[in-house]
């Protein structure tokens, strides 16, 4: 049961992975690096001001001690020349104390400089690097979408893309279909030439038919014109000769009928 949790496993992953990889755009990677990027380079300057507030509130403080150690010093020297020793001491007594404060205030100081220093050449390099990325990213960006522009249009004149395989599919099942009726319409016309299908309206007919019928129908156009003709002449009809010829003899119609053409 283990191996094929772990297979099922595999393959979730596996299949996982891959709709990653077409859902994955490069171009949007590398726009949400580079923003990570701006923001770490956003605290490092940040931090770089927070240290330099210190050291700034640091140096006020410097200030307002040495400040006050050069008054208790003159006013110590006042005193010792107006003969109130006691009163120089004291004096003396308080700016040793400031000065030691001084002396642990300079110390923070200089290690704050020393950090303020650190980070800001952090932050110039970081800066470099993020700069530096930015020409790479956009070049990527540009190079990706030249290929993938170039890919769509080979894709198109080749036929081998989604929609251009659609429409190639579409214009050969037409042709195929188009290929099939000529087909069944170009075996019907041989089958009703032939005589093997027959007509059901009627109206076609086989080659000795209609040869039979054009016979006919020239000979009943030169009847009608002998008739036409004897009428005029005020002498018997070439349908009576012919008649009578048939009654006679079934050769003789023919002969009677050329006679008469001559006179």
């Amino acid at each position: 049961m283990s191996g094929v949790m772990k297979r099922m496993g595999m393959i979730f992953r596996a299949k996982a992975n891959k709709a990653l990889d077409r859902a994955e755009d490069p171009r949007e990677t590398l726009d949400y690096s580079y923003q990570k990027q701006l923001e770490l380079l956003q605290k490092v300057r940040r931090g770089v001001a927070d240290v330099a507030t210190s050291r700034k509130r640091l140096e006020l403080q410097l200030n307002q001690l040495q400040g006050q150690s050069s008054k208790l010093e003159d006013q110590g020297r006042k005193a010792l020349a107006l003969g109130r020793e006691d009163l120089a001491r004291e004096a003396l007594s308080r700016r040793a104390a400031l000065q030691q404060q001084v002396t642990d205030l300079e110390t923070q100081h200089q290690t704050l400089q020393g950090e303020e220093e650190k980070l800001t050449l952090a932050a110039q390099r970081l800066q470099a690097k993020v700069d530096a990325f930015r020409t790479k990213k956009e070049t990527i960006k540009a190079t990706y979408t030249a290929a993938q522009a170039q890919t769509r249009i080979g894709e198109a004149f080749s036929g081998i893309s989604e929609e251009m395989g659609d429409v190639g599919l579409a214009i050969q099942r037409a042709e195929d279909k188009t290929a099939q009726l000529q087909a069944r319409a170009g075996a019907i016309d041989e089958l009703l030439a032939s005589g093997a299908l027959d007509d059901s309206s009627g109206m076609a007919k086989d080659d000795i038919a209609a040869e039979l019928d054009r016979i006919s129908g020239g000979t009943d156009v030169e009847l009608e014109l002998q008739r036409m003709k004897a009428e005029l002449a005020g002498g018997p009809t070439a349908q009576q000769q012919a008649l009578e010829g048939g009654a006679q003899d079934g050769t003789q119609a023919p002969q009677d009928r050329h006679k008469f053409d001559k006179q």
